[in-house]
């Protein structure tokens, strides 16, 4: 069968949106599978639906990559939208065209391309998403690699030859999961510019003409199809082989921190697409609404869920304690301590159960419990504070979790290895807790604890916590409570305890 490109596209039985030729607006590093499902899909229909007639340039910001893959398609991919939308299946399916090229900066000629564009009448915009670790300066980049191993490096190049071209400052966008991305990613160029020497005038455009923007990403990208006997189907049906098809989840967010002005510059709410993509001046609710309700409910269930026999994110979402568990913490406990329109963020956290309910994602809970410890710290300790705080009182399903984390972290400590802590849960089998290793050492340590002495020790571990939580009035008590209902009845019951 042929790969896929325009000619292969054309003689498929594919109708939907295509366009073939456009200027190069956008140079983008990275090439991944979220990208694509991602941003070149929201650029895809600013084409379609706002006419913005542009394309997007890719850079492959580390030696290997899918440039070769890229660029034997002509920039063509299928894109799969899966998951629950109000209950339904959705199995959504579009050839993303907003693609250009993808251009390897490791080969001489393709290095000369990215700065070709950097020079370019057309380029308005620079996306980023080259990992949590791609925004970082490093020292040893000089100014005349070609190109320098960092990705800040790579851009001030990028930027320094659009100044000496005369051009107009661009839109950067990063979308690496770090705190004030666009800020730090603003200044990691800056310390090149005082590494490299280069002048006041550049210093000037950099920090005031072109502007950097943070930004949050929210879809779930699994990625490759890897059944192949799926892949074989899905050819068969589409008329055409694609090495680089992709598969996301239907849920998508995009929020870009800046003046709001920017809405009337991107694309996206002529496109009719705010309520997806969209600039705000501040994007901190944004990210405490997905730390907070999307993160904060996995950790909030996923552990006692576990100890209660469950595997799988979906299968939570059908058993009615759990999810009832879940939307009652959500619902009662954490969205009133946030500061955002109280309709929007009930929304968000009916997404969330058609999110966690997807049938084509079989999430591990396991996977999910990786370092619990800061991430309760991170995405649900905050809700039970404000609660607290606002209140006066303890939340009740925050203060299960909590015990459910104790519980899932002491399960019959079996041993601890070089992996993590070895744990039993009541169906009998051997679990294995990761986690920093002096959390794992702490749990094995106490594992002999009463349950008064466990939560206790747990509670004024300030390392932990960074504060001591047995001062909160009555939270050690409560604790005490729902780990032992958790231990003699069962997770599942403790949960149902709360509802």
């Amino acid at each position: 069968m042929e790969r896929l490109n325009y000619n292969v596209l054309e003689g498929s039985r594919y109708s939907g949106y295509i366009l073939k030729d456009a200027p190069e607006k956008v140079l983008q590093f990275g090439e991944g599978n979220f990208l694509r499902a991602f941003v070149d899909y929201w650029f895809d229909l600013a084409n379609e639906k706002a006419g913005w007639n542009g394309k997007c340039a890719l850079v492959q910001p580390i030696k290997p990559g899918l440039a070769d893959l890229i660029n034997e398609q002509e920039g063509l991919y299928t894109l799969y939208l899966r998951g629950s939308e109000k209950g339904e299946k959705v199995d959504e399916r579009r050839v993303i065209s907003s693609v250009s090229r993808c251009l390897n900066p490791y080969e001489e000629k393709d290095y000369e391309a990215v700065m070709e564009i950097a020079a370019s009448d057309d380029l308005e915009i620079i996306v980023s998403n080259t990992t949590e670790a791609g925004i970082a300066y490093d020292a040893s980049c000089k100014k005349d690699d070609c190109p320098p191993s960092s990705f800040p490096a790579k851009l001030t190049q990028v930027l320094y030859r659009r100044y000496q071209a005369g051009k107009p400052g661009v839109l950067i966008l990063a979308c690496e999961l770090i705190d004030n991305n666009g800020k730090e990613l603003l200044k990691c160029v800056n310390q090149y510019i005082d590494q490299w020497e280069l002048e006041d005038g550049f210093r000037s455009y950099v920090n005031e003409t072109c502007t950097f923007c943070g930004s949050l990403v929210d879809r779930i990208v699994p990625g490759r199809i890897r059944d192949e006997k799926e892949t074989a189907a899905l050819a068969s049906v589409h008329g055409y082989e694609d090495q680089i098809l992709d598969v996301g989840e239907v849920f998508g967010v995009w929020v870009i921190e800046g003046d709001e002005a920017l809405n009337d510059i991107l694309p996206f709410r002529k496109a009719g697409l705010e309520d997806k993509v969209f600039v705000t001046p501040d994007m901190s609710p944004y990210k405490k609404r997905k730390v907070r309700i999307l993160n904060g409910a996995h950790t909030g269930f996923v552990l006692g869920a576990y100890l209660a026999g469950e595997n799988i994110v979906r299968d939570c979402m059908h058993d009615e304690v759990i999810r009832g568990f879940m939307n009652k913490m959500l619902n009662e406990e954490v969205i009133p301590t946030l500061p955002l329109d109280k309709d929007d963020l009930n929304q968000f956290a009916a997404a969330v159960q058609d999110r966690f309910n997807n049938p084509f994602v079989d999430h591990e809970l396991m996977s999910i419990s990786l370092n619990s410890t800061s991430k309760w710290k991170a995405r649900n300790m905050p809700s039970l504070l404000e609660y607290v705080k606002e209140k006066g009182t303890l939340p009740v399903c925050l203060t299960m979790s909590f015990a459910a984390y104790i519980a899932f972290y002491s399960s019959d400590i079996q041993k601890l290895t070089e992996e993590g802590l070895v744990c039993r849960r009541p169906l009998g089998n051997e679990y294995t807790v990761s986690d920093d290793r002096f959390v794992l050492e702490f749990y094995e340590a106490h594992k002999n604890d009463s349950e008064e002495g466990l939560v206790h020790a747990v509670m004024t571990n300030t390392r932990m916590w960074e504060q001591n939580l047995a001062e909160i009035p009555g939270f050690e008590e409560a604790v005490v409570k729902a780990l032992g209902e958790i231990r003699t009845k069962g997770a599942k019951a403790a949960f149902a305890g709360c509802l």
